[in-house]
Formats: structure tokens, C-alpha cells, sequence
């Protein structure tokens, strides 16, 4: 007698058997394709909370400015010890001394009596604005902006309380 000996059939590869099989370099395409995307993601969010940053402080830094426009008064000069700046100069170094981190590319002051230039008198209603500028540093958002800056003003208007007129200079 023949002795015979069964062998099992060899199992046609199916889903199963092909995940168990090592897949080389899968891992290492899927990482790079979402580390990409997650950085992008994570740089669009520091650009937002930038400019959210520097918005709210200019606003803050404008109202400051406002406020001590509509008192009528003088920081003392730095260079000059015992004088004081002129009254627009004042308000300028006020606006200057509270931004912090934004790149101002312009002020504005100005009253309804007085015109551009010119802080008023008492009772004269002041308005300054500043003007900023913020670069973008995410490629996927800079070109939505022209040359990848956001630029915005921020301004306020407040009436002039009752000081001395020589206050107004």
C-alpha cells in the first residue's frame, strides 16, 4: 500500500492576507502627505491669532491715544528735560508707547475745527486713526492678500473735554 500524504491547498490571497503582508514605505507617504497639511493648518491658525493680536492691540493703543487727546494733555520731552511735546506729539509718543509687535505705516490726527494736523481746542471733537500693516507667513493664505500683507486702520473720535486753551499747542 501507497501511502499518501495531503497537503492543504495554498489559499488564494485575499484582503486578510494581503494587510498582514508588509506594506514598505505606505507609513512614510501617509506622514509626509498629512504632516504637510497639519503644518499648514497649525501656521494658518499662528497667522490668524496674529492678526487678531495685533488688531485688538492697535485698537486698544488708539482708544489710550483718544482718551488723552480729549484731555488736553502734554507728555513731557525726553530730549528737553522741564518742557513738554506739542500736544499732537503727545498723543503720537501715547500711541507709540501702547503697540506693541505691529508695524504702524501711518497716523492721523485730526479735529472739525482744527483740521488734519491738529488736536483742537475744548470742546473741539479729535479723531485719530492708525494705519498697520502685518506680513503673512503662511504660503496658503499670503497670496490671498496683495504682496502677503493685511493692512487695517483703526479709529476713534472723541469730543475734547474743557481744559485751557494753552493747552491747545
Amino acid at each position: 500500500m501507497a501511502k499518501y500524504e495531503i497537503r492543504p491547498k495554498p489559499l488564494p490571497l485575499t484582503g486578510q492576507r494581503r494587510a498582514a503582508r508588509p506594506m514598505k514605505g505606505h507609513t512614510l507617504v501617509e506622514f509626509a502627505l498629512v504632516v504637510v497639511m497639519f503644518f499648514m493648518l497649525v501656521f494658518a491658525v499662528i497667522d490668524f491669532g496674529r492678526l487678531f493680536f495685533i488688531q485688538m492691540t492697535v485698537q486698544n493703543a488708539v482708544q489710550q491715544a483718544g482718551r488723552f487727546a480729549a484731555t488736553g494733555n502734554h507728555l513731557p520731552d525726553p530730549n528737553n528735560p522741564g518742557n513738554k511735546l506739542p500736544r499732537v506729539d503727545s498723543i503720537i509718543a501715547t500711541i507709540q508707547q501702547a503697540v506693541v509687535g505691529a508695524n504702524i505705516t501711518g497716523i492721523s490726527i485730526s479735529s472739525l475745527k482744527g483740521g488734519p494736523g491738529s488736536a483742537g481746542g475744548p470742546g473741539d471733537t479729535v479723531t485719530v486713526s492708525v494705519t498697520t500693516d502685518v506680513e503673512l507667513m503662511t504660503p496658503l493664505i499670503a497670496p490671498f492678500f496683495p504682496n502677503g500683507i493685511f493692512g487695517f486702520t483703526s479709529s476713534v473720535s472723541f469730543k475734547n473735554e474743557p481744559f485751557p486753551d494753552s493747552n491747545t499747542n
